[in-house]
């Protein structure tokens, strides 16, 4: 899951997570910007690198469980070097003295590195059947910003042209290959404004020249007017009857002077103007290609019962 920063692309991925276990999968979310926001959204403590269960979805039967991971690049090389080399002692030793910092921090290609290779460990784990460790269904990735999502999930194509043998050629092949097959699927979120819709369209355009699969676009805080098309043109052009305003302010008891009627036609001609532009965004999204939904603002914020509503509208839509 990608989109501009603020457009709730984290509220999206932990809503995508509970509509998948509600249909009785169990789902691992994932984060990489160190910034602990599954923990705050499902109201748990800060989380260690290991997987812990956020919550069991227990509506159908069998009930889902969604687990949640914040993946820490210098835990990620420890466990990289233990898991592939057996050098699980030296990885310690290094980050003792704080090499390992040192090496993620200096190059951002290797945190990306690190950072998709533990997400593929995870989605392989079925496939190699692993007995230590826990397998899922599905993998949810709260993925960097469009700006960079490309960059991020095709590191491993850089890997692979410079380790030209060995095994670091290997993984990095292997990393590519999951990107690019039918196991994984970017979405993408957007506000209905002009930067993020432009970014979901550059971010498009940046995945497919980079061979990764594209899924849908989800449009959060989407809103729709509780004006007819007659009435919101009358808005726009300032033909609203004024006496209608004056007449339902009376009725409901309510201050029906000059001052307060100027203000509710000047709110609703801005309400109009809003809602034509939003419909012109719409319509560049629908063009972008991709299948869409919509999720409304939560009027309570973001918090559990609040994810659990948009995860049903997910579902409601078909996404999931």
């Amino acid at each position: 899951m990608t989109g501009k920063g603020g457009t709730g692309k984290s509220t999206v991925a932990a809503a995508l997570a509970l509509s998948l276990a509600a249909d009785g999968q169990t789902v691992l979310l994932c984060e990489v910007e160190g910034r602990q926001g599954i923990a705050r959204m499902f109201d748990s403590p800060r989380q260690p690198y290991d997987e812990h269960r956020l919550v069991a979805v227990p509506e159908n039967s069998p009930g889902g469980e969604v687990y949640g991971l914040a993946i820490d690049p210098e835990a990620a090389l420890t466990e990289y070097l233990e898991m592939y080399y057996r050098m699980g002692r030296a990885a310690r030793a290094l980050d003792k003295v704080g090499a390992v910092d040192f090496a993620t921090t200096i190059a951002p290609g290797v945190r990306d590195v690190l950072l998709t290779g533990k997400v593929y460990e995870a989605v392989r784990r079925k496939e190699k059947k692993r007995r230590d460790a826990r397998i899922y269904d599905s993998v949810v990735l709260d993925a960097p910003p469009t700006g960079r999502i490309a960059r991020f999930l095709g590191v491993n194509a850089g890997v692979a042209d410079i380790a030209r043998v060995g095994p670091i050629r290997r993984q990095a092949d292997s990393i590519m290959s999951l990107m690019r097959s039918p196991q994984t699927v970017v979405h993408l979120v957007t506000l209905l404004e002009e930067m993020p819709v432009q970014e979901t369209a550059d971010g498009i355009a940046e995945l497919r020249a980079a061979r990764i699969p594209i899924g849908s676009v989800v449009v959060n805080l989407a809103e729709r007017s509780p004006l007819d098309k007659k009435m919101l043109a009358a808005a726009a052009d300032g033909s609203l009857p004024r006496a209608d305003f004056t007449a339902a302010l009376k009725e409901t008891k309510l201050a029906a002077d000059d001052e307060t009627v100027t203000g509710l036609l000047t709110e609703a001609r801005e309400h109009a103007t809003r809602v034509a532009l939003e419909d012109t965004l719409r319509a560049r999204v629908v063009e972008l290609g991709r299948p869409t939904y919509e999720l409304p603002r939560l009027i309570d914020g973001v918090d559990l019962g609040g994810l659990f509503e948009l995860s049903h509208e997910l579902t409601a839509q078909g996404m999931a």
